[in-house]
């Protein structure tokens, strides 16, 4: 199974529900996946903006529009989850010791 790119969040069924922020801020991180710009040249600018605010249109469309019978996650625990695997992930390898003589 193929992973989607850490940085883009699930926003669909949490209690509370996710923010404009947290839509915007999707759609900036997968325009910039996209384009390959973390901050667009002034020539690119305003397309860049375009369709990033384009992609947080459809986002705030596609979540309005998704129905669940699941009860809506919390942020609080999924949050620790997501650390939990960030440590895991990222954990020291450990150290390989010398032979002593």
């Amino acid at each position: 199974m193929r992973r989607m790119c850490r940085n883009i969040r699930t926003l669909f069924n949490f209690e509370p529900p996710a923010t404009e922020l947290e839509i915007r801020d999707a759609a900036l991180q997968f325009v910039r996946k996209l384009s390959g710009f973390n901050v667009p040249s002034k020539a690119n600018e305003a397309a860049f903006e375009r369709a990033v605010q384009e992609v947080a249109t459809s986002a705030r469309t596609l979540i309005a529009g998704l129905v669940t019978h699941a009860e809506p996650r919390n942020r609080e625990i999924e949050a620790a989850k997501a650390r939990a695997r960030a440590a895991e992930r990222y954990a020291a390898a450990p150290t390989q010791r010398t032979p002593t003589a």
